[in-house]
């Protein structure tokens, strides 16, 4: 009998694409997110769409390093808009 393999679907597709890894200093990931977002909105309006951004990635991802870096750069940004 032979055993039929379905490739997992990966249901997290980013919007867009930030360039951002867990092996980059703090400032380039930030730096990265930032220039991710649109540039139409206020700098404030910036900060929290690129906080969001990272917080989603920090969500589903199973690498705690990635979880712990994303969620760093997520409270970052958004402690700047308070």
């Amino acid at each position: 009998m032979e055993v039929i393999r379905i490739p997992k679907k990966k249901w997290y597709n980013p919007v867009r694409k930030t360039g951002w890894r867990k092996t980059q200093s703090a400032s380039t990931r930030r730096r990265k997110l930032l220039n991710a977002t649109d540039k139409n909105l206020s700098l404030r309006e910036r900060y929290v769409q690129a906080g969001r951004m990272i917080n989603a990635l920090a969500n589903v991802t199973k690498d705690r390093e990635t979880e712990i870096k994303a969620r760093q750069d997520a409270k970052y940004f958004f402690d700047k808009v308070r």
